[in-house]
């Protein structure tokens, strides 16, 4: 699965969609696990792509082929993992908060020196060459006859699309004499072909100008020229919010997060995080950084820049810097960064963290719909995740930015890892803060967008086309954990048959572009000169970090206790005034707000674009009193920080 980020600057997608995997999901099949077939070895469930047809099948693949793969580990306890790290993250279990260790974690549900050495030798023994040992697996490489002879399956070349790819013919196994030892293999299928070559990161991306008239705050100026919207004058929408006015909408007093280490990750890196960062700090009254307070964890190596966008992760890693920073100022930052955008480098960064325990709460702006996720990269995500919440890490992923996914692959459906049962997804609203940075609402984040008519007297087509809005929805492949039950709607947990699925998102915060946050970049203009300029971003990209802080306000009332893996105590709270209960119409009438932006995205030389953009208009999905799936449990409201006290 390639990932793709998920902020959005002005509601247009900062970087197109990245080609989808050909090996999509099989809809239904639980995560990859090991089970006993009658030739005695352990099946590894979820290793064979439903691409790969008897129909599409081209033949066996020359057995000179090169393969390079990843075996996963189980560890000593993979079942004892699992239960463990939901009973240290629910409040109603005697062992809430009872965190172990790094080093603890992998004494107890590590893979034993044994373990390894008995994997090692089987790859070995097949001819397979170990490139790579590290806790959670090992890289291995070879000839493709003796990877079929390791994983007792035959790879065939089969037809997907235009397009021919390698893939088993059947689901791969390993010796049941392991004992349960290999969680499950990934890199037998090479759909797409992956690159091996290193890459230089490119020059910042092209810079971007909102044009105005704005809002400095929510309502503060009217579009008085401008024609109606839903039977009134609209607002222009804001230049973009800043850390006060959102630390004031959420209730952060005056806590600053002081103790608490926030991560980050992403793919590449910016070269001028540092520079952009304390820049825009010192421009927006927030806490300047001190010494060590914001550093960086890089690969020696980057690759796949070109394919992966490289200079457009630079936004991202700003945005998420900047975000948190503004919401939690005395918080430490650790960024930690991908070789790539793929699966195996974004879960060696979410390892390193876990590994070395280099914060409690991770932020991640990335993901990829439900579809392109396969249960053999389920199973090795949710492994690193709860190791994660048995240490006390909890980590948080945006939902999406399209909304039920219809519109942008033709089939409802969530975004991954955001559908994960072991994280925290977070959804997207569209935020009214008000003179005195007062909170005066939220809708769902949904927008329709009308563009104005050549005369200037009208809205075409209005309310306009779906743009973009908040990822939710119910999982085709994970089953409802503990926490969702007895708050999610039946008729949500069970839209896709009888059994009660995964619901996303848990909670939610500020992710409308139109009501969104200003960012500070080093970016490249016309002229070829790179400098420093800001402009109003969004999307559930904005709100992950956003919460992320809010939960390290909390982790700070808490004395610095970690919150860890956050849904049990998050549902826990559920229904209560700690939330803000988002609505599409909260103010009981339809919501909009005047754009105008630049043809080119710079200045007025070619000509301005005025729009229209409504708010609480997310697709098929809707934001209703309680739980829905597009925010969630809601937004944190004032007395959501404190709650944690101990």
């Amino acid at each position: 699965m390639r990932s793709n980020r998920a902020a959005v600057r002005a509601g247009v997608s900062m970087a197109a969609t990245l080609p989808l995997l050909a090996g999509a999901l099989a809809l239904g099949i639980p995560a990859a696990h090991a089970s006993t077939d009658p030739d005695g070895r352990d099946t590894l469930q979820g290793t064979k792509p439903l691409w790969a047809t008897a129909q599409a099948d081209k033949g066996a693949t020359a057995d000179a082929s090169r393969v390079s793969a990843r075996v996963y580990l189980a560890g000593r306890d993979a079942a004892g993992l699992s239960a463990y790290a939901k009973a240290v993250s629910d409040p109603s279990s005697a062992s809430y908060g009872k965190y172990l260790s790094a080093g603890q974690a992998d004494a107890r549900f590590g893979a034993t020196k044994a373990q390894v050495a008995e994997v090692t030798a089987w790859l070995k023994s097949a001819g397979l060459t170990v490139t790579d040992t590290t806790r959670h697996y090992l890289s291995v490489t070879g000839e493709v006859a003796d990877a079929e002879k390791a994983f007792g399956t035959q790879l065939h070349n089969y037809a997907k699309g235009k397009k021919t790819y390698r893939a088993p013919s059947k689901t791969a196994s390993a010796p049941a004499g392991l004992n349960g030892a290999v969680l499950t293999v990934t890199g037998l299928d090479n759909a797409p072909h992956k690159a091996n070559h290193s890459d230089t990161l490119p020059p910042p991306d092209a810079v971007f100008h909102n044009a105005g008239p704005f809002s400095s705050y929510y309502g503060s100026k009217t579009a008085t020229t401008l024609p109606t919207a839903y039977g009134t004058k609209i607002p222009y929408a804001v230049k973009g919010y800043t850390g006060k006015q959102l630390r004031a909408a959420y209730g952060a007093g005056r806590a600053t997060g002081k103790g608490v280490t926030v991560a980050i990750t992403d793919a590449y890196a910016s070269p001028t995080i540092a520079a952009d960062a304390a820049t825009y700090a010192a421009r927006h009254g927030d806490a300047a950084y001190g010494g060590g307070q914001l550093s960086q964890v890089l690969p020696t190596q980057y690759t796949r820049t070109e394919e992966c966008g490289a200079a457009g992760w630079y936004g991202e890693e700003t945005l998420d810097v900047e975000a948190v920073h503004a919401v939690v100022p005395s918080s430490n930052i650790v960024y930690v960064g991908a070789e790539s955008c793929y699966d195996d480098d974004l879960l060696d960064s979410l390892g390193k963290i876990v590994d070395g325990h280099l914060a409690d709460i991770v932020s991640n702006s990335w993901g990829d719909i439900e579809a392109n996720q396969t249960p053999d990269l389920a199973a090795a995500y949710d492994q690193v995740f709860q190791l994660g919440a048995i240490e006390g890490i909890g980590f948080y992923f945006s939902s999406g930015d399209n909304g039920d996914e219809v519109a942008n692959t033709g089939t409802k459906q969530v975004d991954t890892p955001a559908n994960s049962a072991w994280v925290t997804a977070v959804g997207g609203t569209s935020l009214a803060v008000g003179k005195g940075d007062t909170y005066k609402w939220e809708t769902g984040w949904g927008t329709l967008k009308a563009t104005l008519s050549d005369d200037g007297k009208s809205w075409t087509d209005f309310p306009g086309a779906y743009t973009s809005g908040a990822g939710g929805g119910t999982s085709a492949t994970v089953k409802q954990p503990f926490y969702q039950r007895g708050v999610v709607p039946s008729a949500l947990a069970k839209a896709n048959g009888k059994q009660a699925m995964r619901t996303v998102p848990d909670i939610s915060a500020i992710a409308d572009p139109n009501t969104g946050f200003l960012v500070g970049q080093t970016q490249t203009f016309p002229d070829g000169t790179q400098k420093y300029d800001e402009y109003r971003i969004g999307g559930t990209s904005l709100a992950s970090p956003v919460i992320a802080g809010i939960q390290a306000l909390a982790q700070q009332q808490r004395g610095g206790h970690p919150i860890g893996f956050a849904n049990p105590a998050i549902y826990d709270r559920y229904g209560s005034k700690l939330y803000h209960d988002v609505t599409d119409r909260p103010t009981g009438r339809d919501l909009a707000v005047a754009r105008v932006d630049f043809v080119n995205a710079f200045d007025a030389s070619e000509g301005l674009l005025t729009s229209v953009r409504s708010l609480g208009k997310d697709s098929s999905l809707k934001a209703v009193r309680g739980y829905d799936d597009v925010t969630g449990v809601g937004s944190p409201a004032p007395g959501y920080v404190t709650s944690y006290r101990r």
